[in-house]
């Protein structure tokens, strides 16, 4: 799965390399992104080819749920089964979007050391993910999203037996081209991030505290002799 994330650009970069418009929310750093936060996504005008931007909550809630208590565990849908899910079927074959993100965190299973992954030296990329609307009970439309889980890549696996799909930049048109409905299309690019381009090193357990959000996260650490071993 992937529980926390980073996206540690400023707009500036955000716009260029998703090629969108300039984004009128604000926007600062971040560095330890959390579940049911709001999240910056990027999804195809249905009418015209140009891309938008916007913050919506990261954990899905259904159009149709009564309520919102479930959105901490659709952070994530698996790619495998999201077509046959309820939660996501509609979403993944007509509301898909882009996630930005220059980071993520896993933890090993054993001892519970927090790893943060990323493409090449910590570059930009985007998680494929899906959308939906869902009203509260003042009737307020509030923008959900989930990202795309996969199998694990030589990298990722042995940390964790899932990965986030990152999509190549090379695929953002497709992925969220709304007149593509068919699922087997899409479904093609939800797969392992090829594993020569990506890295992973060990940081803080400061990463397992929501509060804690600053570049010190994501910072390498050195782990002691007894934990080298573990991942050897």
């Amino acid at each position: 799965m992937c529980g926390r994330y980073r996206l540690s650009r400023r707009k500036q970069l955000i716009e260029e390399h998703c090629d969108i418009a300039p984004w009128d929310d604000d926007w600062s750093p971040r560095y330890n992104i959390a579940p049911t936060q709001p999240v910056p996504v990027i999804r195809q005008h249905p009418k015209e080819p140009v891309r938008q931007i916007s913050t919506m909550r990261w954990g899905l809630v259904p159009h149709w749920a009564k309520d919102a208590s479930g959105a901490a565990r659709t952070i994530n849908a698996r790619s495998e089964t999201a077509v046959t899910k309820p939660a996501f079927r509609d979403a993944l074959r007509l509301r898909r979007c882009l996630i930005p993100g220059d980071g993520f965190y896993e933890w090993q299973k054993t001892g519970k050391q927090p790893f943060c992954f990323e493409v090449a030296n910590g570059e930009l990329f985007a998680f494929a993910g899906i959308w939906d609307h869902w009203r509260d009970p003042n009737r307020n439309s509030v923008g959900t999203c989930s990202i795309l889980t996969t199998s694990p890549n030589a990298v990722t696996s042995p940390i964790h037996d899932r990965m986030p799909v990152i999509l190549d930049p090379d695929s953002y048109d497709i992925w969220l081209d709304p007149g593509i409905r068919d699922v087997t299309t899409v479904s093609e690019l939800l797969k392992p991030y090829a594993a020569p381009l990506m890295r992973s090193y060990p940081v803080s357990t400061r990463i397992n505290h929501v509060a804690n959000d600053d570049e010190e996260c994501s910072a390498r650490v050195e782990l002691t002799q007894t934990q080298a071993r573990l991942f050897l």
